[in-house]
């Protein structure tokens, strides 16, 4: 019975629809125009509530022909919704919107173009391109201003279409109308254009378009107003002058009654305040207009408060001078939502200082008597970030939370206890006669946080707790019971109590040792108890430095927006990016906003601020002296390095590009400035290298030996215990002409490792990374990752002693850890040294034979030999035998273009052979910096095996290539061995300049 049921009112609904639709068909043909209106109407309110009548389009597309503006505006409407369901009928309509963009009436033109912008069909859109030429160009204001963003919407469409019929210029020449209104429309349309494509200049501002955007400002509505102060945000003024002039003309929209006008305003301000000068008296009055406009926002609803919190964050954030005085502002009011109260409470934070604390430190009391649980947990907090924020108030801060504890209010008590853990992380020795209180609280504990900094505590002050052993063993007693967390930091405190008192706890110790590694499934705290047994049982005194070392102090401010970051989102007030505090990038897909925006005078430039052509005419640079690692790390242009041109000249300062490798430089990470003392730095970088230049080529090897350049195995290069848990052990290797880094990351920490970035100091050949380090994956405990990091020579050159070392410098999202490790010269020989016969000839045989030196090989075979050379591009020229001697004749070339030829010579039925060399040819550019010949001599035959001399001399007409036999017919006639007197002298132990 039921299916039929079901079926009979199916079988209703079906023919009540279709009567209806009927019905309104018979009306819409009435005519009778209120009959046909009032038919219209029923069909606009069919579809509004989602009823199909897409059936009624050639009926209601009949009806466009009516003087009857109301009528007109209806049946656009209907047009707009099922235009692209009906493509074919919708072309119907083109002959009534030509028609309509010729109407006297200038209303019904700026309809008819309206709805052409909005009917989203590529069929029809040819049509349109005409009348809206038309309308563009039309004498009334209205008609322009509605016409300029159906120029946006047609682009969306088809934007090749709008190119090609030119109505981007014709937009651009509407910025210099005369009606503000249609300045502002012209605006809006090239701004949405332009963010669809980032790398167009549709918007060329310049001072004089400025100065008409200005003018239009005072006098068009409250969204045009927006329109055209989003638009002056994206602009860059020349100078402070230009800069102050502009926020002098812009500071009156300050008072709108809009606040999204207000937010503008303020975000240009923000952005133009970066040009002006501190001492200026200009800038201060703006610091102290700006206030009152961020204030009054606060005295709107909940919602617009929650925006204008959310904004004002990011302002005090980089400026908290504009809001200091303005403290009681963001107090609390009861019937704030949670949502307002907790932005509030975290601006206070950041509005703290010492003038005004004890007036946050009496509210934020008051907070913590509050109902609303999760409000009193932050207030408590807060009063632990103000104490690390303020140190004068540290005492004050630690005397309320001692008053909270004494409240007994469970919540309360574990929230202070987290916060004076922070608190002794911060002041060290200081405040610890309170842990007598804390510990009178224990057994009233059971969240985890709470728990584990208590434990913690007692841990880290067990020589002060006489009963420190009970406390940790009634803990210990429900060990299975307890969140890992709390697992974790129970095993590190009974094993530093251990360290403390070994003689009263060895018991305590084995017990928790056993339940961590045998009794629990819990990776993270196995591995954790296997490490500190096989510590204490292997070495006591390295376990003591690991787990009794010095804490680092925490920072003040934890929960800071990075800094890059915080200049694009100031770049963005008033927009949703303000609100979510994340780049657009982060949210919109697709093209659009994904541009990142800078501050004028950020010190993080685009990565096309300054072109190959600002560094083309640099002058040549002097070789620097190896000097203090961390100095030469700190001057490293972090951008990547460029693999064509001249290399940029050697900074005196920090340069960072677009993308920070480092996270905000080196120095922030170490905590110093730019002038860091050396101490900074590990005391050592001598991670163990074995292989390197001393068995490049195993020569003495078997002629089986497969053929390719030879990579040395791995080898450690940084150890776990320098580096926080990562191991990272590798190798260099040339493949298919590209040197590579190969290396293995392990992760022997507890924790997850991500964000990697890798960064090389300054070297001798100029080795850099030719890209970023790709570790997609984050880093789990106990896995290795393998990585292959492709090189370039294209860096910063300086001669490192030995010649061949390299320092890095790799950071995670743990820290910035160094390391230094010997790359093998057979990964610079490139491909094409094979030198043409005739020339080596001409070259071997310009060297004076009292220059020679012999050196023997014994157990080698030429073959052997030679094909093992030849895998790593070390080239046979030739190959005779002349009075019973196997003649071996071979060239090499680096990088740098410095060539090396070798005579082996083999007596038959000896296997011990005899090598010498002829000259090595340094061929440089502009700025490249020269090192030591000597240098790459001794190396060059330590890959060999070898020792033979060689002579060196230098085209020395800078910036022009030569071949070799040009360079042997310009060679002097002067003896060789003057020649390589000066050169010894020039590329002696201090390097000379080019």
């Amino acid at each position: 019975m039921i299916p039929s049921i079901s079926f009979v009112c199916v079988c209703v609904c079906v023919r009540a629809g279709t009567g209806e639709i009927f019905e309104l068909k018979a009306e819409l043909n009435s005519d009778k125009k209120e009959k046909k209106k009032e038919a219209v109407k029923k069909v606009i309110a069919s579809m509004t509530v989602g009823k199909d009548v897409s059936a009624l389009f050639p009926d209601v597309v009949n009806c466009m022909q009516t003087d009857n503006l109301e009528l007109k505006k209806l049946v656009y409407l209907y047009l707009m919704n099922y235009a692209k369901s009906q493509p074919d009928m919708a072309i119907m309509a083109v002959n009534t919107f030509v028609k309509d963009c010729e109407d006297p009436n200038p209303l019904i033109r700026a309809l008819a173009v309206r709805t052409m912008g909005c009917i989203r069909v590529d069929k029809i859109t040819e049509y349109l391109c005409e009348p809206l030429r038309k309308c563009l160009k039309d004498e009334d204001p209205y008609v322009r201003k509605t016409a300029a963003v159906c120029v946006a919407k047609l682009h969306d469409i088809n934007a090749q279409l709008v190119e090609d019929q030119g109505f981007l210029d014709t937009l651009k020449d509407l910025i210099s109308d005369s009606n503000p209104m249609v300045v502002a429309n012209a605006v809006a349309a090239l701004s949405e254009i332009a963010e669809s494509h980032p790398n167009s200049n549709l918007l060329d501002l310049n001072p004089q378009t400025i100065n008409k955007l200005l003018t239009a400002l005072n006098e068009c509505t409250e969204w045009g107003q927006i329109f055209i102060l989003d638009c002056l945000a994206n602009y860059t003024p020349r100078d402070d002058r230009e800069s102050q002039s502009i926020c002098e003309r812009v500071t009156p929209r300050l008072s709108h009654a809009n606040s999204a006008v207000v937010l503008s305003a303020v975000k240009v301000l923000m952005k133009f305040m970066e040009m002006l000068p501190k001492d200026l008296d200009y800038y201060g009055t703006l610091l102290k207009k700006l206030a009152p406009p961020l204030v009054t926002l606060l005295s709107a609803e909940p919602e617009l408060q929650y925006v204008a919190l959310r904004n004002i964050n990011l302002i005090v954030q980089r400026r908290p001078e504009i809001l200091k005085h303005e403290m009681k502002v963001f107090f609390v009011k009861y019937n704030d939502p949670i949502y307002v109260k907790l932005e509030k409470l975290d601006i206070m934070i950041r509005l703290a200082s010492q003038a005004n604390i004890a007036q946050v430190l009496a509210e934020l009391k008051e907070y913590a008597t509050e109902v609303d649980v999760d409000f009193v947990r932050k207030a408590v907090r807060a009063i632990g970030r103000c104490a690390i924020k303020v140190e004068q108030s540290a005492e004050r801060c630690v005397s309320t939370l001692l008053d909270l504890i004494q409240t007994k209010v469970n919540y309360v008590v574990q929230e202070a206890i987290v916060v004076i853990k922070d608190i002794f992380r911060k002041y060290p020795n200081k405040y610890e006669s309170v842990i007598a209180t804390l510990c009178e609280n224990l057994d009233s504990l059971d969240e985890p946080e709470a728990r584990a900094a208590m434990i913690w505590i007692v841990g880290e002050y067990a020589e002060r707790i006489d009963n420190a052993d009970e406390l940790l063993e009634s803990f210990l007693e429900g060990f299975h019971d307890e969140s890992t967390q709390v697992q974790l930091q129970l095993l590190t405190a009974i094993v530093k109590l251990f360290l403390k008192k070994p003689t009263e706890t060895q018991e305590l110790v084995q017990q928790v040792l056993s339940l961590a590694t045998q009794d629990s499934d819990n990776p993270d705290l196995r591995d954790r108890g296997y490490i500190y047994w096989r510590l204490l049982s292997t070495d006591p005194v390295a376990a003591k430095e690991v787990v009794l070392a010095e804490k680092p102090l925490i920072s003040e401010e934890t929960d800071l927006i990075e800094p890059t970051l915080l200049e694009e989102l100031i770049c963005h007030i008033g927009t949703l990016a303000s609100v979510y505090h994340k780049p657009p990038s982060a949210f919109v897909e697709g093209s659009r906003g994904v541009q990142h925006k800078r501050l004028p005078g950020s010190s993080v430039e685009s990565p096309d601020a300054g072109s190959a052509a600002a560094v083309s005419d640099a002058p040549p640079a002097v070789i620097p002296s190896q000097g203090d690692l961390l100095g030469d790390l700190l001057n490293l242009d972090l951008t990547p390095p460029a693999t064509t041109g001249p290399p940029p000249p050697a900074s005196t300062g920090m340069q960072m590009g677009a993308v920070d490798l480092l996270g905000g430089g080196l120095d922030s990470l170490m905590g110093a400035g730019f002038g860091a003392p050396p101490a900074a730095m590990p005391a050592s970088f001598t991670a163990p290298v074995s292989g390197g230049l001393d068995d490049l080529f195993d020569l003495g090897g078997g002629v089986g030996m497969p053929m390719g350049s030879y990579s040395p195995p791995k080898t450690v290069w940084l150890p776990a215990m320098k580096a926080k848990g990562l191991e990272i052990s590798g190798t260099f290797a040339r493949r298919a002409g590209v040197i590579q880094m190969e290396m293995t990351l392990t992760n022997k920490a507890m924790s997850v490792m991500s964000d990697f970035a890798i960064q090389f100091n300054r070297n001798s050949f100029g080795l850099a990374p030719a890209g970023p380090l790709q570790v997609l994956t984050p880093v789990s405990p106990n896995q290795s990752i393998e990585v292959t990091l492709p090189l370039n020579t294209g860096g910063p050159v300086m001669k490192m002693e030995p010649l061949n070392n390299l320092q890095v410098a790799v950071k995670n999202n743990i820290d910035v850890f160094y390391f230094s490790c010997q790359y093998p010269i057979s990964m610079l020989f490139v491909e094409d040294g094979k030198m043409e016969r005739q020339v080596f000839l001409a070259t071997w045989k310009d060297i004076p034979n009292d220059n020679e030196s012999q050196f023997q090989i014994k157990e080698c075979h030429l073959n052997a030999a030679s094909n093992k050379l030849q895998g790593s591009n070390i080239f046979t020229i030739a190959k005779r035998t002349v009075d019973g001697q196997d003649m071996l004749y071979q060239s090499m070339k680096l990088t740098n273009g410095i060539w090396v030829l070798a005579e082996l010579r083999v007596q038959a039925g000896n296997p011990n052979y005899t090598v010498s060399t002829a000259p090595l040819r340094f061929e440089f550019r502009r700025g490249t910096l020269m090192t030591a010949a000597s240098e790459y001599r001794r190396r060059l035959l330590g890959i060999l095996g070898m020792a033979f001399s060689s002579r060196c001399f230098l085209n020395l007409k800078c910036g022009e290539r030569r071949s070799v036999p040009d360079v042997i017919r310009s060679r002097p006639t002067e003896p060789v061995k003057h020649q390589v007197h000066i050169m010894n002298r020039a590329l002696g132990d201090q390097a000379g300049a080019a």
